[in-house]
């Protein structure tokens, strides 16, 4: 015997059980519209929703208002543990008001960039958050000739006129190596990250000028291709190669003094003992290695929740000037740094 298909809820069932009109419940289940019903409404709405088992067809709204309620995020390295936190308050602030958010890894390459784009684009993406942005970037001049709402977060461009959330790198950079001259560190190195990236090239320059005010060489500067543990690793070999005299090293960011770590092992160098080391970022169990790297707290969930709140204004027409903010790092102490001892 063939089983009957069960009928599917509507909106129209939820309304009959609350005692409330239709387009009540419409507000009601909408994120982005029930503030505009009262909170007892709403809850009776999603609790007779639940228990009749209706869910809002967000394809038939997109469809009725001519909008995707969709936006895009382009993120160059899922395996750098600095991204999944700002994805997080990516999500978490969009979907709380109805929007879903369409996440691209790009390996760091322009041309996988350029296709997530080209894929965003087809499902109709009101606005796109990169995190990929090169100082010279081709895709951030094509949103903003298509005028595509767009918002930087963690990197920025050179040019002016562009949305973006990024960090306070001088301040950020000046903490690392007051903390490092207070230890009576006077040779210090810098494993920067690369140079093509606002990230890179900011803290290389911010940690140059400030050694400068204080009249310290500036010399001890090698630069990294990416931000990976292995690139750390190569920079550090170099910057030996041609000098040995740095008594501390400021990492571009976490996973580089990782990699610098490691290649001091390789030759029976001691941090903090032979060598003091900081990173950048505050990433995931740094505080359970042994010795726990002293670092810059970068706040990625913070950053990921108001690129987004700033994207939003955007598209809603709110944010007419481009925005650019800047959030403030900490310094975090741990034992990878200590007194200096040569």
């Amino acid at each position: 015997m063939k089983r009957e298909r069960k009928r599917k809820v509507t909106i129209r069932d939820v309304a009959d059980a609350v005692g409330v009109h239709h387009s009540t419940v419409s507000r009601a289940l909408s994120p982005n519209k029930r503030d505009k019903i009262s909170p007892a409404v709403v809850k009776k709405v999603e609790k007779a929703a639940k228990k009749l088992g209706y869910y809002r067809n967000i394809v038939a709204s997109s469809l009725k208002q001519n909008r995707s309620f969709a936006v895009g995020v382009l993120i160059p390295d899922l395996m750098n543990p600095v991204f999944p936190p700002i994805i997080r308050g990516i999500q978490d602030t969009a979907e709380a008001v109805g929007y879903t958010v369409i996440t691209a890894n790009t390996d760091d390459e322009p041309e996988k960039e350029r296709d997530a784009l080209r894929m965003m684009q087809g499902r109709s993406i009101e606005g796109v958050i990169m995190a990929t942005a090169r100082r010279e970037d081709p895709i951030v001049e094509e949103c903003i000739e298509h005028d595509i709402p767009l918002v930087l977060v963690n990197r920025t461009v050179d040019r002016e006129g562009v949305n973006a959330v990024i960090l306070d790198e001088n301040y950020g950079i000046r903490s690392v190596i007051d903390h490092l001259m207070s230890l009576k560190h006077t040779r210090i190195a810098h494993i920067a990250g690369p140079q093509h990236t606002s990230t890179g090239f900011q803290r290389a320059k911010a940690f140059s000028d400030y050694l400068s005010i204080h009249n310290m060489p500036t010399d001890l500067i090698e630069a990294a291709n990416k931000f990976t543990i292995e690139e750390g690793r190569r920079a550090f070999r170099r910057l030996l190669a041609r000098d040995n005299s740095f008594s501390a090293i400021v990492a571009g960011n976490d996973l580089l003094a990782l990699g610098c770590m490691d290649a001091m092992r390789d030759v029976g160098l001691l941090v903090p003992e032979n060598i003091a080391i900081t990173g950048y970022d505050d990433i995931l169990f740094l505080e359970r290695m042994s010795p726990a790297l002293t670092t810059v707290l970068v706040p990625k969930y913070e950053m990921g929740c108001q690129a987004t709140k700033t994207l939003l204004g955007i598209i809603d027409g709110e944010n007419k000037a481009p925005v650019v903010l800047r959030m403030q790092p900490r310094l975090i102490i741990r034992n990878s740094t200590a007194i200096a001892s040569r």
